[in-house]
């Protein structure tokens, strides 16, 4: 071998060429190539000429005296976020793996690429060290983590630039500067959680979940109902999404133990702004953090759109215009009772009406109406705001929860005092909103001279209009057996869910079924009897009220929702 020849090449190269795995004609050649190229010189040797790339990192590191790093069984979860760009990872094809203290651990596959330890240590301000890495793997682990930031960036949907021109997100960013806390504030953070907001609010999604787990997380929108999977970030950016949200919802980021409430306000437009509800809750393996998207034009939708019958919606209209009474809405969380009240709300906010409403917490701002948020913590509970509201000379009042006695005989006595009151309780149907009353301690002959009306309700997926097909492939018996009747099927199209380009499963929006119970004399004198949520069941069906799974067979019937979605809602 030509000694000579051999002392011209860099330190690897030559140190290739001694060990037999390249020529001295190979070795000054891909060295050309490879700064022509642009590109690390090992990288260029396994893949372009597919050397082994485990004996060039066994060759590295006794040439140079750098330990070789296993990088396949380090936790890529772990490597750190944030402190160099994708496009300086790339561009030198170098890896940080983990910092300490004020050294920052470059993963390499060539000890020699000095550029890449100077620039990343100019652009980051911490001093670099390089760790060799087997360049097959290197490249593996580099393309993997670029692909999981792109991802961050680029967010859920085909989002354009106007989309976060107007933006206006209230929060504590100018705070989370003050408390030094940098992390939170990086930019692939900040842009993928708007992007998520935004893209949330676009899917006309009411929930979204931001969930770590012990190897991933990932975050859920509740879309029409059903949660879904739309991306799964990387799980070492978990304590940083959650601070984020936390500081954006302005709470304290430093509080990790316990649950924390909050509200995000983001304006889109200068006449339209979304509200978030953000709740975080200590799990296992880091803060899960939920917000529910109040958007307050859903409380100016019309009773048209929520889908009552004829009747139903006659006997609620009928309610509100009433000066006095109990208006009782009823249903499991997310069946649409705020939406429900808020709909009557806004029926009655007129210049002549002094409306107040106590809420946990107060959901959708709406001009004109004296909103409370209670706050038990500093003596301020739904009775208690129902005390101030009666000194406040109240046409209407609306309690967010019946909750307990105390609240119950205080919106009674409103509502026998002349004030219409509209409240909430968590039953699973408008007889047994009776019954829970009573077991609660409400006395009989209170609760009949004071309610006028219980409404109990679900929210169904609709059927998509592009794609729903009738389905003729169930049996007339399978139908009976259900609970159609004869005269309901006679007229009757029963649709089915298909799927499209325009829906969900074949699913588009949320229709409401309702069961509208009036309290009539003979309901009342039930009640004053104490009689069970049975009885008074079989009275109101006797009087031809539609209980919720009726209602639903008529939803069906008239091609709104599907068999197959009210049975996942009601039962027979």
């Amino acid at each position: 071998m030509n000694e000579r020849a051999i002392g011209q090449l860099s330190g690897l190269a030559g140190r290739l060429v001694v060990e037999g795995l390249l020529s001295a004609e190979q070795a000054r050649e891909a060295q050309r190539d490879a700064i022509f190229d642009r590109i690390p010189l090992v990288k260029h040797l396994v893949e372009k000429l597919n050397l082994n790339s485990q004996r060039i990192a066994e060759v590295a590191s006794l040439e140079f005296g750098v330990p070789l790093f296993d990088i396949n069984a380090f936790n890529m979860s772990a490597l750190p976020v944030g402190l160099v760009d994708v496009n300086l990872i790339s561009k030198h094809h170098a890896l940080p793996l983990f910092r300490r203290g004020n050294r920052l651990f470059i993963g390499v596959s060539d000890p020699t690429n000095l550029a890449a330890l100077d620039e990343i240590k100019f652009h980051t301000g911490i001093n670099t060290d390089a760790i060799l890495v087997e360049e097959r793997a290197l490249s593996k682990a580099i393309t993997g983590w670029v692909e999981s930031q792109d991802n961050l960036s680029e967010g859920l949907g085909d989002l354009d630039s106007e989309d976060f021109e107007n933006i206006d997100i209230s929060g504590g960013e100018e705070r989370d500067k003050e408390e030094g806390n940098e992390a939170v504030d990086e930019t692939p953070i900040v842009r993928f959680i708007n992007k998520v907001l935004i893209d949330a609010i676009k899917q006309g999604a009411s929930d979204i979940h931001f969930e770590p787990y012990e190897k991933n997380y990932r975050v859920r929108f509740r879309t029409d109902g059903i949660l879904r999977e739309m991306v799964k970030p990387p799980k070492n950016l978990s304590a940083r999404m959650a601070a984020r949200l936390k500081i954006m919802s302005q709470m304290d980021i430093s509080e990790r133990r316990v649950p924390q409430d909050g509200r995000i306000q983001m304006k889109l437009s200068r006449n339209r702004a979304i509200d978030f509800r953000v709740n975080t809750l200590p799990t296992l393996f880091g803060e899960k953090v939920v917000l529910r998207i109040l958007d307050p034009s859903s409380a100016q939708m019309g009773i048209e759109a929520l889908g009552y019958e004829e009747d139903q919606k006659a006997m609620y209209l009928d309610a509100l215009s009433k000066p006095q009474g109990m208006i009782l809405v009823t249903g499991p969380t997310g069946s649409g009772k705020t939406v429900s009240l808020y709909t009557g709300i806004n029926l009655l906010n007129q210049p002549e009406r002094n409306i107040s409403t106590a809420e946990d917490p107060v959901e959708i701002n709406m001009e004109g109406v004296n909103q409370v948020h209670v706050n038990p913590k500093v003596g301020l509970g739904f009775a208690e705001a129902l005390r101030s509201f009666l000194r406040q000379d109240p046409d209407v009042i609306m309690v967010g929860e019946i909750r307990d006695l105390e609240t119950a005989e205080i919106a009674i006595k409103a509502a026998q005092t002349g004030h219409l009151v509209l409240s909430t309780l968590h039953t699973n149907s408008a007889a047994e909103t009776v019954t829970r009353m009573l077991n609660m301690g409400v006395p009989s002959f209170n609760l009949a001279t004071s309610v006028n009306l219980i409404i109990a309700q679900r929210l169904a997926r609709r059927l998509c209009k592009e794609c729903s097909v009738e389905a003729t492939d169930i049996p007339r018996d399978v139908l009976l057996k259900q609970g159609f009747s004869e005269e309901l099927l006679a007229t009757a199209t029963i649709m089915k869910a298909v799927g499209c380009d325009h829906c969900t499963d074949g699913y588009k929006g949320r229709v409401g079924i309702y069961e509208v119970v009036r309290v009539t004399p003979s309901i009342a004198q039930i009640i004053l009897e104490q009689g069970n949520s049975n009885e008074i069941h079989k009275q109101a069906r006797a009087e031809g009220f539609n209980d919720l799974r009726a209602s639903a067979l008529v939803k069906v019937a008239n091609g709104l929702t599907s068999l197959e979605e009210i049975n996942r809602v009601t039962t027979d």
